[in-house]
């Protein structure tokens, strides 16, 4: 028994040895700068949101958290190498819904689990997307566009920002619900697919809102309707795809900060704490909504409850769609 209980006491010094570093780790929390990969090329929504968010958490956190952009793979990329970084708080992740429910679907061999190898932290943004058109193309309505989609199937394209990303998703669900067949372009974020998209090298693209807006008003790109359920109050007076006759038509897409597994929950905490100041920074808000993203700041476990709804409802759409990814 006594050796027993010495060979105890023994595991459990190790254990707290190893905990111990951790554990004043996280009571130092922070004390060096903190970099945000994001997983998209620059200029595009899930950059604009990467940047605004890193640099009023830079104001509320103490130190200085700079952006990095690791884009490819609908943001796989990005996820994989947060996902291998060391679990201290001094990574954190630009994660998407797309990323958290519709990669595992789409890809047939993911480079990391975004479900398992991350810990939420907050959801920050949401948003909706917009279906533009270049002005080369003969479509003034979301019927038009339709009519035009049947009639020139394949010859028919749209531009996403990669395969898996919700830009690529709306335009599958389009298809899926429309039963037309335009061509998917996958694009390394949504800044090159929209360059091409201006320069009539690519007809259309289903784009988040933040990225598309400032093409819409000075009118080089023609929109024709936004993705969700209702219409969107930064562009009021487009109809939604469902009101332009795609009946059951709804997509969005939210952004959300994530942590390595593993992070001590005093720092998870802190950063939840942080970032939800942050978003409440009257600059944030005016930034944000003006560019048309809808402010959440939730709790770790909202955002969790968030990305398990989105896994049972994209799983479904992309299986029915057949769209894959290599």
């Amino acid at each position: 028994m006594r050796l027993q209980q010495k060979i105890l006491l023994i595991s459990l010094g190790l254990l707290l040895a190893m905990l111990a570093p951790w554990a004043v780790q996280a009571q130092g929390y922070p004390n060096k700068p903190i970099r945000l990969i994001c997983p998209f090329p620059p200029a595009g929504a899930v950059d604009i949101a990467s940047r605004a968010i890193a640099q009023e958490l830079s104001k509320t956190i103490g130190q200085t958290v700079t952006v990095e952009n690791k884009p490819g793979a609908g943001g796989n990329i990005g996820g994989a190498e947060a996902a291998r970084s060391a679990p201290d708080g001094y990574t954190i992740f630009m994660t998407t819904s797309g990323i958290q429910a519709i990669n595992p679907a789409l890809y047939a061999k993911m480079p990391f689990d975004p479900n398992k190898d991350l810990t939420a932290v907050t959801a920050l943004v949401s948003l909706n997307n917009v279906l533009v058109l270049h002005p080369s193309v003969k479509a003034n309505s979301v019927a038009e566009y339709i009519a035009l989609a049947k009639a020139k199937g394949s010859e028919m394209n749209y531009a996403s920002s990669g395969s898996g990303t919700s830009i690529h998703m709306s335009g599958e669900m389009f298809k899926h619900l429309t039963k037309t067949d335009i061509t998917h372009i996958p694009y390394k974020g949504s800044a090159p697919a929209m360059t091409d998209l201006l320069g009539g090298q690519v007809m259309a693209m289903f784009d988040n809102i933040p990225s598309a807006l400032p093409h819409i008003k000075s009118g080089k790109l023609r929109a024709l309707a936004t993705t969700g359920a209702k219409r969107d109050p930064s562009l009021p007076d487009l109809p939604t795809l469902a009101e332009g006759g795609v009946t059951g038509y709804e997509s969005g897409v939210w952004f959300g900060l994530a942590v390595p597994a593993g992070t001590p929950k005093e720092i998870v905490n802190k950063l939840n704490a942080e970032s939800i100041k942050a978003t409440k920074s009257p600059e944030f808000i005016k930034r944000m909504t003006e560019l048309g993203y809808v402010i959440m700041g939730t709790s770790s476990e909202v955002m969790n409850d968030m990305s398990r709804a989105e896994v049972a409802r994209w799983g479904p759409i992309v299986k029915a769609s057949g769209a894959k990814a290599d």
